[in-house]
């Protein structure tokens, strides 16, 4: 009646095996593209990767549709498993992933599922709750690690450890392909060339960085159209943060001596380049050139500001991560410091999902497995807490960097003192983090209570919309839980709706309202999910409230608690009105800390409706008609307008004056003068 079946799938030649590797991520979601050149660089470049996806199949392809469960369910997959290493995931009655594991030995790790005593309460619920199992059988225990925490991270499995703030860390890149580079923040993929400096621990890290580098070095930071289009020196160079070279106030050779000198001290070479500049100042002096020697000066002063605001700046740690974990009460904090050249580029508090019954060693192992799976780790990581497989974690980052990374868990000298430092940072953050937890769960409590409400709240989502004269309208959604502001689960609509008439608020929130219900009650009908909301507010009085009301009633929602918060006559805040259908109107005293909050929610919606409503707005008005013409993407579109001054007089061009252009070929003439003339 059972059986297994199996898939293999080599990896390495994704192109000639297209259709094979669409088919293994179809049997394995949650299986992600880049996961394939990750596996790929973790074997030797002659030797393909086999990774084997087996499920249990039944008539019914579910081994539920038997009724079997937890131990009973796990047992019936021992026999038909083997000794290799690889991945299992556990799946409920939806099929929903429950848990992802890696396994040295796949057979011997599951069977110690089958057990009936010796497991923490979290373990014997997750067994309890097991219907199914899914199995990748992969060639290596490294590259289970690898399929593990890319799974965990895409799947979000209920009883692994999470990782939740996935957000990718800033760079500063010195770009090339120009006579004069400029210094700009970088965010994402490394396209463009240049020189890139990173991570940084955030954007005000950076933009401090930047502004001190300024300072130091004089180099631009202005886009190469406006570098082009100046005539005379602008504010930056009037307070000597810029070199002026698009007006030629410095020569080409003397500002690549500035780009090599700002390269060299991102790259640790901080004090020769001090010693440098204190010997040209001395030359100048001696030569009587006392501007050029103040000026000199100051970028002296401005070097040494820049190292003193970097607080610790260890002598010998070249290149690490300082990873500190503090566990209390099934809640963690980790707190990562940035250190690269000798410099502390900043750090960054996070807090994963962990359980009561996870001790710090399982912890810290799955926080390094999600936190560098997107990411290129340091040559060296300083740990508070051991890894329980710290020989497999260093072989899989190694494989990741290209060289050899050493995990460290210092006992003594600055290397311990660095850890020392992140672990008293990691323990004031969580003592904040509570205190923040424990007041926001407290206002939530008592807003509950304002409105009569019977159950928690745990969710709260706020509504706005922003227009201009009904011109660029949208509609925006942001959700607040007992930990803050989920900013992951804002949501943004474009009003769509054709019978909208201009500043009609009402049919705005109405359209609003039946798209994000009726795709919910879609997805989720039986509202066991965590996207179902414990109290819904609008930006609005008791017109808002009735339009948006009559949508969820339709949608056989009228049990969700709803409120308006209106201003009042004068529009002035502490004035603020709660409408409610069927009850009369709320008002609160104006010292209320429930007031306060609230105000705050209504004022996070009001600044992602409009910052939402302006990014459209920028984007539709520096739009081209040459953007609609199949074919012409954005070197062509420059060429053309190069070429033609604008897009108006692209559009008034012969068929004969388009082809000559550059890149142009004739049927792309054709297309674009068909899309002007009809």
């Amino acid at each position: 009646m059972l059986d297994i079946c199996t898939y293999f799938v080599q990896i390495g030649e994704v192109a000639d095996n297209q259709r094979k590797k669409q088919n293994a991520q179809k049997l394995s979601p949650g299986l992600s593209t880049g996961l394939w050149s990750i596996l790929r660089a973790d074997s030797r470049a002659d030797a393909p990767i086999f990774v084997r996806f087996s499920k249990m199949a039944t008539q019914g392809d579910s081994l539920s549709s038997l009724g079997r469960s937890g131990h009973a369910c796990i047992q019936a997959y021992l026999k038909n498993l083997d000794r290799s290493p690889g991945v299992y995931r556990m799946l409920d009655a939806q099929s929903r992933v429950l848990y992802v594991g890696k396994a040295r030995n796949l057979k011997a790790r599951v069977s110690s599922y089958v057990r009936p005593t010796g497991h923490v309460p979290r373990i014997l619920r997750m067994i309890h709750e097991t219907t199914s199992m899914m199995f990748l059988s992969t060639r290596t225990e490294t590259e289970a690690l690898l399929l593990e925490q890319n799974l965990i991270k895409q799947l979000k499995p209920k009883y692994n450890i999470l990782l939740r703030d996935d957000k990718s860390f800033p760079n500063i890149l010195l770009a090339r392909g120009h006579a004069f580079p400029q210094l700009k923040k970088h965010r994402g993929r490394k396209r463009e060339e240049g020189s890139y400096f990173g991570p940084f621990a955030n954007a005000q890290a950076v933009n401090r960085s930047i502004n001190q580098i300024q300072k130091a070095f004089l180099l631009r930071n202005c886009s190469d159209t406006m570098f082009k289009s100046r005539t005379r020196p602008c504010l930056l160079y009037q307070i000597k943060r810029c070199s002026g070279p698009c007006v030629g106030k410095i020569s080409e050779q003397d500002y690549a001596d500035s780009v090599r000198d700002a390269q060299r001290f991102l790259s640790g070479k901080s004090s020769r380049i001090q010693a440098q500049l204190s010997v040209q100042m001395q030359t100048a002096s001696v030569n009587l050139e006392f501007e050029r020697a103040a000026a000199l000066r100051d970028r002296i002063h401005a070097l040494t500001e820049v190292q003193s605001s970097q607080g610790i700046n260890p002598k010998g740690v070249a290149e690490a991560d300082v990873i500190a974990l503090h566990l209390e009460n099934g809640q963690a904090c980790v707190q990562v410091f940035f250190i690269r050249a000798h410099q502390n580029w900043g750090n960054r508090d996070f807090y994963p999902r962990v359980g009561i019954d996870f001790d710090a060693s399982e912890v810290m192992e799955a926080f390094l497995g999600q936190f560098y799976d997107s990411r290129i780790p340091p040559r060296q990581l300083l740990l508070s807490h051991r890894i329980e497989n710290d020989d497999l974690m260093t072989e899989a980052l190694s494989h990741k960097l290209g060289r050899k990374v050493s995990l460290l868990v210092p006992q003594r000298g600055e290397k311990a003192e660095l850890v020392r430092g992140a672990l008293r940072n990691a323990r004031e953050s969580f003592a904040r983090k509570i205190n923040e937890t424990a007041n926001q769960k407290k206002l939530m409590q008592r807003l509950a209570e304002t409105f009569d409400l019977e159950s928690p709240l745990r969710r709260i989502e706020v509504y706005d919309n922003s227009h201009i004269q009904g011109s660029y309208a949208v509609g925006v959604m942001i959700v607040v839980s007992v930990e803050g502001f989920e900013k992951k689960q804002y949501r943004k609509f474009t009003i769509q709706g054709e019978d909208i008439s201009s500043g009609d608020d009402y049919g705005m929130m109405r359209e609003v309202f039946h798209r994000r219900f009726s795709k919910l009650v879609k997805e989720d009908p039986d509202r066991v999910g965590d996207s179902w909301p414990d109290l819904i507010l609008v930006d609005g009085g008791a017109g808002q409230v009735s339009s948006v009301f009559d949508v969820l009633e339709e949608q056989g929602l009228s049990d969700l608690p709803l409120a308006g918060v209106a201003k009042g006559v004068d529009r002035n805040a502490g004035q603020e009105t709660f409408y409610r259908i069927s009850k009369p109107p709320v008002s609160l005293p104006t010292d209320d800390p429930v007031l306060y909050f609230v105000q705050r929610l209504r004022d996070e919606a009001h600044r992602f409706a409009i910052g939402t409503h302006r990014a459209r707005r920028k984007k539709q008005i520096s739009a081209s008609p040459l953007d609609l013409v199949p074919g012409v993407g954005s070197a062509r579109k420059r060429a053309l307008l190069m070429h033609f001054g604008s897009a108006k007089a692209v559009g008034r061009a012969n068929f004969s004056d388009l082809k000559a252009v550059d890149g142009i070929s004739v049927g792309l003439a054709e297309r674009i003068y068909d899309t002007f003339n009809g």
